[in-house]
């Protein structure tokens, strides 16, 4: 059994779904970071962009009953490798302790003034 899941809280496409939950597994999209409400570009830097890719996929989680701690994958694409350490920085305040597994490389389109978009996988039993 498979369920779409659907906020308005994070921004959409009717290219993607925002998330499924297939059984207690929840796969979250990759997601920019766009402010939903005005959708534009959280910011110009990456600290900016992956606060609030981080604060979309939370809000989707949420959306699927879900939250960060039962997080058990994320994934990281960077259009820039030289801002890993900012990512990072504000990755570590998004989970402090125990965090997930993680990749991080290299995003291989070109979107004008994206940064950084995140995805992730979370367990909920």
């Amino acid at each position: 059994m498979r369920d779409v899941i659907a906020t308005p809280d994070a921004p959409g496409s009717p290219l993607f779904s925002q998330a499924v939950r297939a059984g207690n597994h929840i796969y979250v999209s990759g997601l920019v970071g766009v402010d939903p409400t005005t959708g534009t570009l959280a910011g110009p830097t990456i600290q900016d962009q992956a606060r609030r890719a981080l604060a979309n996929c939370e809000a989707v989680l949420r959306a699927a009953g879900a939250r960060l701690d039962d997080v058990v994958e994320v994934g990281v694409l960077l259009s820039n490798p030289a801002d890993f350490g900012g990512m990072n920085d504000e990755y570590a305040t998004w989970f402090p302790t125990a965090p997930p597994t993680r990749y991080v490389t290299k995003l291989g389109v070109e979107l004008p003034g994206v940064l950084v978009s995140i995805r992730m996988t979370a367990y909920v039993a």
